[in-house]
């Protein structure tokens, strides 16, 4: 069993099995494999009961009874993902790693992912360990293997962290770590094209404790996290394994507690990745993983493999998990911790919020003006003229563009543009020309107009914008149509929902900053009040989600965590329903990360069958000369694909052109 360092608490789930008789257990592998069948049940009840140093002993003592190899009977005796677990765990860990990067690297292609997975994880003594492994194993030198399949600054990156010299000094320099920001910085944003060599050096020799102090400094000095930077200046493979190495440094379980959840989400399962990793984490860190995994995704990891899996491979992966986090939505305490410590980086970072839209240079609305009236006069339609001059162009310059096409042409540029294109593209271009807070407008009226009421789109917006934008939206709704916006809101809801959205269209949120000891009594309110008593919770809620600042909410949510091993979010799922539930979560959701909020709102636009073009169109107008590029980056980040991408496969024609051109660029 791996031991953990002296006077750290041991972390993994698995652990030795007490009165511990290998000579037994290798009889009862071998009693369990006699005959016709095999008893799959007390193979994997055995092995995932044993560490893998019992396992080894195991190994010996079956050897020494029967004559034969207890690996190659167990691969003759299973099949498929059961055995590919089950053989893996077998392994000692240096040499399961070596078997896992020979696959990754022998025959057609290389599995990048698994290379970058184990080089940016792996310690220093994991990697010396490996690379002995491997010339054990396969009698070839690793260092070999890997450059004569791989290339570039991939390449160069990989050689470096499989030396395993970095440095592991507590001992922290703060004139280094100033000079390697200016270092980072210079050979990044600073440069005509970018130095991946200072990258290199810095990212793969320097300690990690020197390296989470960097990225802090970094953080301060440039305004955006080094992930924005590693994304704006490397590509392909060189940046998913400069990414993997920052989350490692940060923190390596929350980067295999992300790893695990991507191999389980959406159609299909990656078990390679899974079955790697459950193995691999098993004896290391896998209640830290389980942890993250149940604060970062508001499930356990348990109930995804759960879910997600099934037989004899589902028991054996939920034995290595070794519990569940689950109980009524609550965290256990270790869990507690980290959440509040994420509230606590949460609440300190700052980060530059920017769209993808911006003032084009050299403007010249007189030859745009001119340029949309060719488009659109005679037979038929130039759409891309329209989507070029539209998407690249700021709302305050369309602005400008309307009232000079009115002057030179006597016409209405809307109107115009009604009348020559149509469906999903109009509805974008129309949008993209309205200025936001009339836009916003309009997608409140159409929310409520007409049998039925969209809350969906009602809630995305109420429950996201600023006051200044609150304040400018009621001031267009009543210009556009006669009427105020809280009159319309209080004809076409009721309820505590009425009461919510009213609230939240007032405009009248506090923006000071955090006040600690207000916050621990906000916090207090609400934990306070009796399961069961939903309208108490919810007027508690409503006093505070909606009145108080963003960086104020932020401290509440930390202190209701600290309070009650519960994260706020899970409260309301547990407590309400329906369109309070959810415009209390869309409150919370955009005071925790607004980005990531919107990243969330657009994938699910895309998912599955049929497209919710409204949604999509109505956040990609609305957020992009805001935080498009914010949100862009949230979406990869989760959703291990590009907001392009996504597009790109979910839609098309004119309507595609235009969306992308609003995206703004490939990730």
């Amino acid at each position: 069993m791996a031991k953990p360092a002296q006077g750290a608490k041991y972390r993994g789930s698995i652990h030795d099995f007490p009165g511990f008789d290998p000579s037994q257990d290798a009889e009862a592998l071998y009693t369990a494999m006699k005959g016709f069948g095999s008893d799959k049940e007390a193979i994997l009840e055995l092995i995932t009961s044993r560490s893998n140093r019992q396992r080894q002993e195991i190994c010996q003592s079956y050897k020494s009874l029967y004559g034969k190899d207890l690996i190659a009977d167990l691969k003759y005796e299973l099949t498929g993902k059961f055995e590919r677990l089950i053989v893996g765990l077998m392994r000692p860990l240096p040499y399961c790693d070596a078997k896992e990067i020979k696959d990754a690297i022998s025959g057609i292609g290389t599995d990048e992912k698994c290379l970058i997975e184990i080089l940016a994880s792996r310690t220093n003594e994991q990697i010396h360990q490996l690379v002995a492994a491997y010339k054990d194993a396969y009698e070839r030198d690793l260092e070999a293997d890997v450059i004569g399949d791989t290339s570039g600054h991939f390449q160069k990156m990989l050689v470096v962290l499989l030396q395993g010299t970095r440095e592991e000094d507590d001992v922290v320099s703060e004139d280094l770590v100033q000079q390697d920001v200016q270092d980072l910085y210079e050979a990044g944003e600073l440069k005509w094209g970018t130095d991946e060599a200072q990258f290199i050096y810095i990212l793969g020799s320097r300690s990690k404790q020197h390296l989470r102090l960097v990225f802090d400094e970094y953080l301060k000095t440039t305004g955006k996290p080094i992930e924005a930077s590693i994304r704006g200046e490397l590509s392909g493979d060189f940046e998913k394994l400069m990414l993997a190495v920052v989350k490692c440094i940060r923190s390596t379980p929350e980067y295999f507690a992300e790893r695990l959840f991507k191999a389980m989400k959406g159609l299909g399962t990656r078990d390679n990745t899974l079955i790697r990793i459950m193995v691999s984490r098993s004896e290391l860190d896998m209640l830290d993983i389980r942890e993250i995994f149940r604060t970062k995704y508001e499930k356990s990891l348990y109930s995804m493999i759960k879910n997600d899996t099934s037989g004899d491979y589902k028991k054996a992966l939920l034995k290595l998990c070794g519990g569940d986090d689950d109980a009524a939505g609550q965290f256990f305490p270790e869990a507690a911790q980290v959440a509040y410590q994420m509230w606590e980086l949460s609440a300190v970072a700052r980060v530059e919020l920017r769209g993808t839209v911006r003032p084009v240079d050299n403007f010249n609305p007189d030859a745009d003006a001119k340029a949309l009236r060719k488009a659109m006069k005679g037979l038929g339609t130039d759409e891309d003229t329209i989507i070029d001059i539209i998407t690249h162009r700021s709302n305050a310059q369309r602005q400008q563009i309307r009232q000079i096409f009115k002057s030179h042409f006597g016409r209405d540029l809307m109107a115009d543009l009604k009348s020559e294109i149509s469906g999903d593209l109009a509805r974008l271009i129309l949008g993209l020309m309205m200025p936001p807070a009339h836009y916003d407008a309009k997608q409140l009226k159409k929310a409520m107009e007409g049998a039925g009421t969209d809350e969906k789109a009602l809630i995305e917006i109420l429950a996201t914008r600023t006051n200044a934008e609150i304040r400018a939206i009621c001031k267009a709704y009543k210009e556009d149509y006669h009427k105020s916006l809280e009159d319309a809101l209080s004809s076409d809801t009721s309820g505590h929902f009425k009461r919510i959205l009213i609230s939240l269209a007032t405009g009248n949120r506090e923006e000071a900053g955090e006040d600690r000891d207000q916050a621990r009594e906000d916090a207090q309110e609400i934990a306070d009040t009796p399961s069961g008593d939903k309208t108490s919770l919810e007027t508690r809620f409503t006093t505070i989600l909606c009145t108080r600042s963003y960086p104020h909410l932020r401290r509440v949510f930390q202190e209701f965590v600290k309070m009650t091993n519960y994260d706020v979010e899970h409260t309301i799922k547990k407590e309400m329903s329906g369109d309070v539930r959810d415009v209390f979560v869309a409150i919370v959701q955009s005071v925790k990360n607004k980005p990531l909020f919107f990243a969330d709102k657009l994938y699910k636009s895309m998912k599955g069958a049929g497209t919710d073009e409204k949604t999509l169109t109505r956040i990609m107008v609305s957020r992009s000369e805001i935080d498009l590029l914010n949100i862009r980056r949230e979406f990869i980040e989760k959703y291990d694909k590009s907001l392009h991408q996504a597009i790109e496969g979910d839609t098309s024609g004119d309507f595609l052109k235009a969306l992308l051109a609003v995206c703004g660029g490939e990730d």
